[in-house]
């Protein structure tokens, strides 16, 4: 007896649902890549499930933005508007440069010198030219350095001077209180109390 056939509408049950959809994308990409094998094609297969994570299988002897690219091609529809083809254009030339700088700079560690003179000098005048801007750099690193220098001598002796204002002024204020110096009480009532005795007279009524 064969399977029933199974009406193609949405599952309700979720456990259900998601038992079909990993039994039937495992089926889709199986025969995505029979088919890219056997048949010499390509082929790329995009799924995304219902919570949006991305299952894709693309043939080995090419990638899926090339198939993508035939795609619209050969379709006449347009996949890529116009900012993603500046994009697009932008990161070729950043491919491009870096390719360059790469070969620039094995040349300038000694590497692959199959040069001409011409260009031996123009890496040697650049090598000039980097040594003197390193240069420049580290004397004006060395005179900041010197400027900050300077000015955390002038701030220490600063410091150094005020401390020893306030260590005079503890000190004279110590030496006060030691001489029993009170800044409260009238200088006056400091002053010692001298006493005079005057000559004693004779009593003029006894004279009489």
């Amino acid at each position: 007896m064969g399977r029933g056939k199974i009406e193609i509408k949405r599952i309700e049950n979720s456990t259900n649902r998601q038992v079909t959809f990993s039994k039937r994308r495992n089926g889709i990409l199986k025969k995505a890549r029979e088919i890219s094998v056997l048949c010499d094609a390509e082929v790329g297969v995009v799924v995304f499930s219902s919570a949006g994570k991305l299952y894709d299988y693309c043939s080995p002897k090419t990638t899926l933005p090339k198939i993508l690219e035939k795609y619209q091609a050969n379709s006449g529809k347009i996949l890529w508007d116009e900012k993603h083809k500046s994009l697009s254009a932008e990161i070729d030339r950043i491919k491009k440069e870096n390719d360059n700088m790469q070969i620039e700079l094995r040349h300038l560690k000694g590497e692959d010198l199959t040069l001409q003179p011409k260009e031996l000098i123009a890496i040697e005048e650049a090598l000039q030219n980097g040594q003197t801007k390193l240069r420049d750099k580290q004397m004006e690193h060395w005179r900041m350095l010197r400027r900050n220098e300077k000015m955390l001598e002038e701030e220490n002796k600063l410091l150094a001077f005020r401390l020893h204002q306030q260590d005079v002024a503890l000190t004279g204020s110590m030496r006060d209180l030691e001489l029993g110096y009170h800044p409260g009480r009238d200088f006056a009532s400091q002053m010692p109390i001298t006493f005079h005795v005057q000559p004693s007279h004779p009593n003029l009524q006894e004279e009489k």
